[in-house]
């Protein structure tokens, strides 16, 4: 019996007409997200970073050769309003692993790059994220694994309402 359990068994006892298999459900992946999410920051802390840098720079790195975007671009990718961009770009640009020059085809618009260091950087983040994610995930026997994946997978698409 773990944590999840014991709250919802408190919910039966308390109001045993709730139906509580959701509350199971989404109690487990509420906190492995929050686990996870913090073995992640810790893992791109140690390398002078934090996740929502982390995003903006493996959003640049997946962007391709050149690795650039516009801000409205990034934006949209990270579902971020454009001052919380704003705010993450001016720490990247100050540590060197971005540059904002202004757009050629749009001149009241930004280009972000990711620099050399940016992208050595975001090579390396990715690497020890992803290690950290595998510890993890490794626990559980490969057959499972990808039931699991394709669980998720099919509740992430049921969730498009």
């Amino acid at each position: 019996m773990d944590d999840v359990d014991r709250i919802v068994a408190q919910w039966a006892r308390e109001r045993p007409e709730l139906e509580t298999e959701a509350m199971a459900v989404f109690g487990r992946i509420y906190r492995l997200a929050k686990i996870l999410g913090d073995r992640q920051e810790k893992v791109y802390g140690e390398l002078g970073i934090n996740r929502g840098e982390f995003d903006v720079l493996a959003t640049l790195r997946r962007a391709g050769d050149p690795f650039q975007l516009s801000p409205k671009q990034l934006s949209a990718t990270l579902m971020l309003t454009t001052g919380g961009m704003t705010g993450r770009l001016d720490r990247l640009e100050r540590s060197a692993l971005i540059t904002r020059s202004p757009d050629p085809e749009d001149r009241r618009g930004l280009i972000i790059t990711l620099t050399a260091t940016g992208r050595a950087l975001v090579d390396a983040a990715v690497a020890v994220g992803l290690n950290a994610q595998r510890e993890v995930l490794e626990r559980l026997p490969e057959p499972s694994r990808r039931r699991l994946n394709t669980l998720l997978k099919d509740l992430l698409a049921a969730t498009d309402l």
